[in-house]
């Protein structure tokens, strides 16, 4: 009975042996299909002179640009940065609203579900920095057109995890409400909101996170922030302005993602 029980065992172990074998050799080729589309790495005989400027004006900043009453400074351009990505997730948290609550299987009917869940995803496809170059080209360059594309690009992220929110709701209170004759309105603000309330928090806080780390990136292509000044920097070559940059979007971010773990530990 024994070697039966371990010949089958023995039988049955082989398939899965072979489904991993299969899998690391179809790994393998992705891997080297995709390294062998690589450029060859060469280092250019200035790489290391650049580099050690970089690492230079990192250490040695530009402590003057922090703050200059006659022009733009530091401390102004991530201010611009903060307002950009406040903005813009100000923007993106009342507009995904509809959206999660159309995208949601218990709240909504099945068409308008897909749709919703269809339009968020497309929303999610275009990266801020394509939608930042539209939206330039629509408005102009500047601020303005940062928000745009950091407010309709959380969209999408936030209307799906809200949406997958409502979704798991414990419908029990709704439906006590209902049985005292209460309104949707009523069960709504009264049932839904206050269990949905603290992870929307949360999740906008979240995404108030990565909205300042990509408004500091879009100022690069013209969409203001911190990044007209470290592109201007770059492009100088003025490393000393490029370390002090650096440094302040570092304590910014620093700093933010700290208050807002915080404030997140509370709620949820």
């Amino acid at each position: 009975m024994t070697k039966n029980y371990d010949y089958l065992k023995t039988k049955s172990s082989v398939p899965s042996i072979i489904r991993t074998v299969l899998l690391i050799v179809l790994l393998l080729a992705i891997y080297i299909w995709a390294f062998s589309g690589m450029p060859k790495i060469e280092i250019k005989e200035k790489s290391w002179e650049i580099l050690s400027n970089i690492l230079s004006g990192i250490i040695h900043p530009d402590w003057g640009y922090v703050y200059m009453p006659e022009g733009e400074d530091l401390l102004r351009g991530l201010l611009e940065t903060f307002a950009i990505a406040f903005l813009g997730t100000i923007i993106s948290a009342v507009l995904c609203i509809p959206f999660a609550f159309l995208a949601a299987k218990n709240i909504s009917n099945r068409f308008l579900s897909e749709i919703s869940k269809f339009l968020l995803s497309l929303i999610r496809v275009f990266p801020e920095i394509i939608m930042a170059l539209l939206f330039i080209k629509a408005v102009g360059p500047g601020a303005f057109a940062g928000v745009l594309a950091v407010g309709i690009h959380s969209i999408g992220m936030l209307g799906k995890l809200f949406a997958e929110d409502i979704e798991n709701l414990d419908l029990g209170p709704s439906e006590a409400l209902t049985a005292t004759g209460a309104n949707k309105i009523k069960t709504l603000m009264f049932a839904v909101v206050p269990q949905i309330l603290p992870a929307f928090i949360s999740f906008v806080l979240y995404r108030f996170e990565i909205n300042l780390r990509s408004a500091s990136i879009l100022g690069l292509i013209g969409a203001g922030g911190i990044g007209t000044p470290l592109i201007f920097a770059l492009q100088g070559r003025t490393w000393d302005r490029v370390g002090i940059i650096l440094i302040g979007i570092v304590i910014m971010v620093i700093i933010v993602d700290t208050l807002s773990g915080a404030i997140r530990k509370r709620l949820v």
